[in-house]
């Protein structure tokens, strides 16, 4: 659970007025009105689920993995094999990234790309459906199903 308060104004059109808050009292929040000030506190509690769950959630399906895997040598080496890709490949990245010329070529290519694939994927409704069915077919052969 968390909980955040902050101190609001008053309305600027409401300060000659007296306020109504019988609307504002059905709201699961309380208004608490300090008249020496006038400001508003707020208080709002929020619920839902945490991220501690959703930690565990990541642990757990990690675990089931693990448990069902015949060949964990080959998981222990796929595992070390995708922290040296991602050291390397953050490392060429910054390379690239210093060269001047390169960057901002490498920067029009990503631009013209997004372009392209905006208007070619995602401006028109028929393109949009034939980009799901892509990708519901790649998900499938990525799944084996």
């Amino acid at each position: 659970m968390a909980s955040v308060s902050a101190s609001l104004p008053p309305p600027l059109l409401l300060t000659q007025r007296k306020p109504n808050l019988t609307s504002v009292q059905k709201l699961p929040f309380s208004p608490i009105r300090d008249r020496r000030s006038h400001s508003m506190g707020l208080m709002v509690k929020a619920s839902g689920k945490s991220s501690e769950s959703s930690d565990l959630d990541v642990i757990s399906s990690i675990q089931n993995v693990w448990d069902k895997s015949e060949d964990r040598l080959g998981l222990i080496g796929l595992s070390f094999a995708a922290v040296v890709a991602l050291w390397a490949s953050l490392n060429i990245i910054t390379a690239i990234d210093k060269l001047p010329v390169i960057s901002s070529g490498f920067e029009l290519v990503g631009i013209l790309f997004s372009t392209w694939f905006t208007y070619r994927y995602l401006l028109f409704k028929p393109d949009r459906e034939e980009l799901s069915q892509i990708v519901k077919k790649s998900v499938a052969d990525i799944l084996g199903q």
